[in-house]
């Protein structure tokens, strides 16, 4: 046998080697094959992510000019900043809805126990300016299930507040709540090492004991926005108030309850204040939404903060 005979590969050899060919190129193909599959996906989600939000946006300026009608804004949920509802969005649509050249009123509709005083208050107060700018555009509040502390911050705003009987309305009054745990560190010899610059820097560490000073500080705190909210629904709600000892204490009635402490004004739906009330019986929703991204953006951005933030800091003043 020649050398040449002895390096040249035999048909088993042969046979395999363009089988391991066959199988890497035929893996290839397959690879491409996927790497195009999933490049088609994501090409037809951005269009249909697209298409949808042209969709919203089209379908909303269309909704606009369907003629004459009855605008609606939900205030559904906590009112805060990273919470349920946050004011930006409440007044953009109320905004929409006023500036509608054929809604003929505005309903903002409630179902919230409460929430941030700040945000509360920037919606009563754009409530007041809006009504101000449009005098011949009425706006209703219509409460559904709960209309509680900072839900009827923004409610006293209203031309008048319609409410089913069962539904739950009052809770005026203000509170911080926290924690302490001063006791069971102690049963647990656990020492608490805290450092500040300023005296009362630590007041709301759940870790340290309440100090008479802060606390009083606190109370004084409460006390005064209290006393804000009182005027905002003296101020909205007037004559209408009956002289009811128990009407700030904190307490809330049923609707029914509420009629007779002049707290709502009638009883109604959405449909029937739209129907009945303001003549318009189409209701067309300018809730404003945010897009998917941004309501993924915005809760990563409220769990890092939280993540970095201190008990101490992340306390704040509720109406609920």
């Amino acid at each position: 046998m020649s050398e040449s005979d002895k390096t040249a590969p035999t048909p088993n050899r042969r046979s395999a080697a363009e089988g391991i060919l066959e199988r890497l190129a035929f893996e290839s193909l397959k690879e491409q094959r996927r790497a195009r599959r999933w490049g088609i996906f994501f090409k037809l989600l951005l269009v249909g992510y697209v298409t949808v939000a042209l969709a919203l946006a089209l379908g909303y300026q269309f909704e606009s000019r369907l003629g004459t009608h009855t605008a609606v804004v939900d205030i559904d949920g906590v009112i805060a900043a990273s919470g349920d509802v946050d004011a930006d969005s409440v007044v953009e649509g109320l905004r929409a809805a006023f500036e509608s050249d054929d809604s003929a009123g505005v309903i903002i509709r409630i179902n919230s126990p409460g929430g941030s005083p700040v945000q509360a208050g920037y919606i009563n107060t754009e409530i007041k300016r809006l009504r101000t700018l449009y005098p011949d555009k009425p706006l209703y509040a219509v409460v559904t299930d709960m209309c509680a502390s900072g839900g009827y911050y923004v409610a006293a705003a209203a031309d008048k507040i319609f409410v089913d009987r069962a539904s739950i309305v009052g809770s005026i009054g203000v509170l911080i709540d926290g924690f302490g745990f001063v006791g069971t560190m102690d049963k647990l010899g656990v020492e608490r090492r805290l450092i500040t610059a300023g005296k009362f820097k630590g007041m709301l560490d759940p870790f340290s004991p309440v100090e008479p000073d802060a606390n009083a500080h606190v109370q004084a705190l409460v006390n005064k926005i209290h006393e804000q909210f009182i005027d905002i629904v003296r101020e909205g709600r007037g004559e209408r108030l009956v002289d009811d000892p128990d009407l700030f204490t904190g307490l809330f009635w049923t609707g029914e309850q509420a009629l007779a402490l002049g707290l709502a004004d009638a009883l109604g739906s959405t449909a029937q204040v739209a129907r009945d009330v303001i003549g318009a019986e189409e209701l067309i929703d300018y809730t404003a939404q945010d897009d998917l991204f941004e309501r993924f953006a915005q809760q990563v951005g409220v769990a890092f903060a939280r993540t970095l933030g201190t008990e101490a800091l992340t306390r704040t003043f509720t109406l609920r």
